[in-house]
Protein backbone atom coordinates (compact mmCIF):
# COMPACT_ATOMS: atom_id res chain seq x y z
CA UNK A 1 0.00 0.00 0.00
CA UNK A 2 1.06 3.49 -0.86
CA UNK A 3 1.07 5.88 1.62
CA UNK A 4 2.17 9.00 -0.80
CA UNK A 5 1.38 10.66 -3.40
CA UNK A 6 2.87 10.15 -6.63
CA UNK A 7 5.49 13.49 -6.84
CA UNK A 8 3.85 15.89 -9.70
CA UNK A 9 6.75 18.03 -11.63
CA UNK A 10 6.53 21.96 -10.67
CA UNK A 11 6.87 24.84 -13.81
CA UNK A 12 10.59 25.09 -12.03
CA UNK A 13 11.58 21.54 -11.93
CA UNK A 14 11.82 21.45 -15.93
CA UNK A 15 13.13 25.26 -15.47
CA UNK A 16 16.24 24.44 -13.23
CA UNK A 17 17.67 21.02 -13.74
CA UNK A 18 19.91 20.07 -11.20
CA UNK A 19 23.74 21.10 -13.22
CA UNK A 20 26.77 20.47 -11.82
CA UNK A 21 29.26 23.37 -12.81
CA UNK A 22 33.30 23.12 -12.21
CA UNK A 23 35.13 26.11 -12.18
CA UNK A 24 36.93 25.99 -15.66
CA UNK A 25 40.83 26.75 -15.47
CA UNK A 26 42.66 27.45 -18.86
CA UNK A 27 46.36 27.40 -18.99
CA UNK A 28 47.74 28.63 -21.98
CA UNK A 29 51.68 27.56 -22.29
CA UNK A 30 54.14 29.75 -24.44
CA UNK A 31 57.15 28.84 -26.61
CA UNK A 32 58.96 30.20 -23.90
CA UNK A 33 57.70 28.03 -21.31
CA UNK A 34 55.66 30.20 -19.22
CA UNK A 35 51.83 30.20 -18.42
CA UNK A 36 48.74 32.18 -18.62
CA UNK A 37 45.98 31.10 -16.41
CA UNK A 38 42.71 32.32 -16.55
CA UNK A 39 39.19 31.18 -14.45
CA UNK A 40 36.32 31.20 -16.07
CA UNK A 41 37.80 34.03 -18.37
CA UNK A 42 38.99 35.81 -15.11
CA UNK A 43 43.33 36.47 -15.71
CA UNK A 44 44.75 34.45 -12.83
CA UNK A 45 48.06 36.15 -12.42
CA UNK A 46 51.15 35.17 -11.14
CA UNK A 47 52.44 36.55 -7.89
CA UNK A 48 54.41 39.53 -7.31
CA UNK A 49 56.81 40.47 -10.69
CA UNK A 50 56.66 36.78 -11.67
CA UNK A 51 55.44 34.73 -14.13
CA UNK A 52 53.72 31.15 -14.00
CA UNK A 53 55.92 28.89 -15.75
CA UNK A 54 56.03 24.59 -16.70
CA UNK A 55 58.09 24.34 -13.37
CA UNK A 56 55.24 26.21 -11.33
CA UNK A 57 53.10 24.32 -12.63
CA UNK A 58 52.60 22.37 -9.11
CA UNK A 59 51.76 25.74 -7.00
CA UNK A 60 49.62 27.22 -9.79
CA UNK A 61 47.18 24.51 -9.29
CA UNK A 62 47.26 24.33 -5.51
CA UNK A 63 46.36 28.33 -5.69
CA UNK A 64 43.29 28.00 -8.16
CA UNK A 65 42.47 24.73 -6.02
CA UNK A 66 42.96 26.57 -2.77
CA UNK A 67 45.47 23.55 -1.71
CA UNK A 68 43.05 20.50 -3.38
CA UNK A 69 40.01 21.97 -1.54
CA UNK A 70 38.17 22.73 -4.57
CA UNK A 71 37.54 20.72 -7.72
CA UNK A 72 38.44 22.15 -11.07
CA UNK A 73 37.92 21.51 -14.81
CA UNK A 74 41.94 21.78 -16.62
CA UNK A 75 42.49 22.70 -19.75
CA UNK A 76 45.82 23.05 -21.13
CA UNK A 77 46.14 24.51 -24.39
CA UNK A 78 50.28 23.75 -25.32
CA UNK A 79 52.15 25.38 -27.78
CA UNK A 80 52.20 23.39 -31.31
CA UNK A 81 48.56 23.13 -30.68
CA UNK A 82 47.79 20.22 -28.50
CA UNK A 83 45.27 20.50 -25.75
CA UNK A 84 45.22 18.46 -22.40
CA UNK A 85 41.95 18.55 -20.46
CA UNK A 86 42.10 16.91 -16.46
CA UNK A 87 39.46 17.48 -13.31
CA UNK A 88 41.43 18.13 -10.59
CA UNK A 89 39.45 17.02 -7.67
CA UNK A 90 39.85 17.87 -3.68
CA UNK A 91 42.24 15.59 -1.80
CA UNK A 92 39.61 13.33 0.47
CA UNK A 93 40.48 14.52 4.09
CA UNK A 94 42.41 12.26 5.84
CA UNK A 95 41.04 10.83 8.86
CA UNK A 96 41.97 9.72 11.91
CA UNK A 97 41.25 6.26 12.73
CA UNK A 98 39.01 5.84 15.61
CA UNK A 99 40.27 3.65 18.68
CA UNK A 100 37.78 0.41 19.94
CA UNK A 101 35.86 1.74 23.38
CA UNK A 102 36.71 -1.31 24.52
CA UNK A 103 40.15 -2.71 24.97
CA UNK A 104 41.51 -5.30 22.62
CA UNK A 105 41.64 -8.73 24.71
CA UNK A 106 45.46 -8.99 25.05
CA UNK A 107 47.09 -12.08 23.69
CA UNK A 108 50.16 -14.11 24.42
CA UNK A 109 51.67 -12.91 21.09
CA UNK A 110 50.31 -9.43 21.37
CA UNK A 111 51.98 -9.33 24.42
CA UNK A 112 55.71 -10.68 23.44
CA UNK A 113 55.32 -8.39 19.82
CA UNK A 114 55.28 -4.89 22.15
CA UNK A 115 58.34 -2.80 21.28
CA UNK A 116 59.18 0.60 21.26
CA UNK A 117 59.69 1.68 17.59
CA UNK A 118 62.95 3.03 16.48
CA UNK A 119 62.32 5.62 14.29
CA UNK A 120 64.83 7.53 11.65
CA UNK A 121 63.82 10.90 9.81
CA UNK A 122 65.11 11.02 6.62
CA UNK A 123 64.52 14.60 5.02
CA UNK A 124 65.13 16.39 1.53
CA UNK A 125 64.36 19.43 -0.18
CA UNK A 126 63.78 20.60 -3.78
CA UNK A 127 60.46 18.99 -3.98
CA UNK A 128 56.80 20.28 -5.50
CA UNK A 129 54.89 21.90 -2.87
CA UNK A 130 52.26 18.99 -2.57
CA UNK A 131 53.90 16.21 -4.67
CA UNK A 132 53.60 13.01 -3.49
CA UNK A 133 57.22 11.98 -2.36
CA UNK A 134 58.10 8.24 -2.40
CA UNK A 135 60.33 6.62 0.20
CA UNK A 136 62.37 3.89 -1.14
CA UNK A 137 63.67 0.97 0.12
CA UNK A 138 59.99 1.75 -0.29
CA UNK A 139 58.76 1.08 2.99
CA UNK A 140 56.09 4.30 3.10
CA UNK A 141 55.15 7.28 0.67
CA UNK A 142 54.71 11.04 1.98
CA UNK A 143 54.01 14.50 1.14
CA UNK A 144 55.57 17.57 0.33
CA UNK A 145 54.75 20.64 2.40
CA UNK A 146 53.94 23.74 1.42
CA UNK A 147 57.36 24.75 1.17
CA UNK A 148 58.66 22.15 -1.12
CA UNK A 149 60.14 20.15 1.73
CA UNK A 150 59.60 16.37 2.70
CA UNK A 151 60.00 14.74 5.41
CA UNK A 152 59.73 10.74 6.27
CA UNK A 153 59.74 8.71 9.41
CA UNK A 154 61.43 5.18 8.75
CA UNK A 155 60.83 2.50 11.42
CA UNK A 156 64.37 0.55 11.60
CA UNK A 157 63.01 -2.50 12.95
CA UNK A 158 60.84 -3.22 9.41
CA UNK A 159 64.50 -3.32 7.49
CA UNK A 160 66.81 -5.96 7.61
CA UNK A 161 70.04 -4.88 8.90
CA UNK A 162 70.56 -1.14 8.78
CA UNK A 163 74.46 -0.90 8.41
CA UNK A 164 74.95 1.01 5.40
CA UNK A 165 71.49 1.07 4.05
CA UNK A 166 70.27 3.82 2.18
CA UNK A 167 66.62 5.53 1.25
CA UNK A 168 65.64 7.22 -1.61
CA UNK A 169 63.27 10.39 -1.74
CA UNK A 170 61.83 10.63 -5.13
CA UNK A 171 59.48 13.51 -6.26
CA UNK A 172 57.07 11.61 -8.09
CA UNK A 173 55.89 14.88 -10.02
CA UNK A 174 59.18 17.17 -9.90
CA UNK A 175 61.96 13.42 -10.58
CA UNK A 176 63.55 14.89 -7.54
CA UNK A 177 65.57 12.30 -6.15
CA UNK A 178 67.80 12.29 -2.77
CA UNK A 179 69.95 9.31 -1.19
CA UNK A 180 70.57 9.49 2.32
CA UNK A 181 72.32 7.06 4.38
CA UNK A 182 70.82 5.84 7.52
CA UNK A 183 72.87 5.73 10.33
Amino acid sequence: MNLTSPRRSTPNDDENPAQVELPHVLVTVATDGTLTATIDGTPFPAPGETAWTRTTFGPLMDAITKDRTVAVRVEVRECDGSVFTDIIRPRAPRRAVALPEKPVPETRRSRHARREPRLMEVTADGFVPGEDVAAAVIVSHTDATGTGDARALIDLDTLPDTAGQEVILLGRISGTFAVRRLT
